[in-house]
């Protein structure tokens, strides 16, 4: 069973907010900082695959 890796991350994030129960300053503050991680890193992970 193939699971695709955008619902996996929903799942484990959805969870994690149940059951530990973090501050939502901390929610955002992990997502921006990944999503401008990744932003940032994008160029190199587009080199490096082709």
């Amino acid at each position: 069973m193939d699971v695709p890796l955008w619902l996996a991350l929903i799942v484990v994030g959805w969870l994690g907010v149940k059951l530990i129960r973090p501050p939502w300053w901390l929610i955002a503050v992990l997502l921006l900082g990944g999503y401008l991680l990744a932003d940032s890193f994008a160029p190199a992970i587009d080199t490096a695959v082709k």
